[in-house]
C-alpha cells in the first residue's frame, strides 16, 4: 500500500461525489475510503455502490468507514475503524483474512501496536495539522512516522490537514500513504491535485 488515499466527504450529490472521485482516480489515487457520517442507510449504501463499482471499473481497492455489515454486504474490499468504532480483533474476525482492515490510532505507538497484533493490514496515524472536516484533540508529531516504520511492520497512514506542502516531509520520513479529504475534494481542479500527491510517491 503506497500512494494517495483519498477519503470522501459528507456529500449527499452522489453525482458531484462521484464526478471528483473519478477526477481523482484519474489522477492516481490508490486507494478510496467511503466516509459518510450522517447519510441515511438506504443513501450510504446506495452511494458505497457506485464508488465501488467506479473503483473496481480502475482496479483501486475501495473500503468503507465503520460500517462493518455494508463492507460485507457489498464485499467491499476493506473497512476503516476509529479508535470508538468497533475493536480491530472483532472486525478482522467479521471481515475474515482476506480483506483490508485499517485503524486509527491518532498519535498512539501503543495504538498502532495492539492494531498489528489484532490483525490490522495498516495504521493511520493523525491528525498531524489542523483539518476542515475532522476535529481532533491534539497534534500528532511527525516523528512517530519514523518510529513507526521502525517498530510495526505495517504501511502507516498519515492524515489531518495533508495539503502539497505540508505532506512532503512526511513522505520523506517515510509515511506510505497520505489521508486528504478537502485537498482534492474542496478544490478547483480534483485531477491535478491528486496527481500532485501520487507523484510524491514516485521515484526520483
Amino acid at each position: 500500500m503506497k500512494g494517495l488515499y483519498i477519503v470522501t466527504p459528507d456529500w449527499d450529490d452522489t453525482t458531484r461525489l462521484l464526478e471528483v472521485t473519478e477526477a481523482a482516480l484519474r489522477g492516481g489515487a490508490a486507494l478510496v475510503q467511503y466516509r459518510h457520517k450522517t447519510a441515511s442507510p438506504q443513501l450510504r449504501e446506495e452511494q458505497a455502490r457506485q464508488l465501488q463499482a467506479l473503483c473496481r471499473r480502475h482496479g483501486r481497492p475501495f473500503i468503507i468507514n465503520d460500517f462493518v455489515d455494508l463492507c460485507l454486504a457489498l464485499n467491499a474490499d476493506g473497512i476503516h475503524v476509529g479508535g470508538t468504532d468497533v475493536p480491530v480483533a472483532d472486525v478482522r474476525a467479521a471481515v475474515g483474512p482476506g480483506k483490508i482492515v485499517g485503524a486509527s490510532c491518532y498519535g498512539s505507538l501503543e495504538l498502532a501496536r495492539d492494531a498489528h497484533s489484532a490483525g490490522a493490514s495498516y495504521v493511520a496515524f493523525g491528525g498531524f495539522y489542523p483539518s476542515r472536516v475532522k476535529k481532533y484533540e491534539v497534534a500528532t508529531q511527525p516523528e512517530i512516522v519514523t518510529r513507526a516504520r521502525a517498530e510495526i511492520p505495517l504501511p502507516n497512514v498519515v492524515i489531518g490537514g495533508m495539503t502539497h506542502e505540508n505532506a512532503a516531509p512526511l513522505v520523506a520520513l517515510g509515511a506510505d500513504m497520505v489521508a486528504v479529504i478537502s485537498s482534492v475534494y474542496m478544490v478547483d481542479e480534483p485531477e491535478a491535485a491528486a496527481r500532485r500527491f501520487a507523484q510524491m510517491f514516485m521515484p526520483g
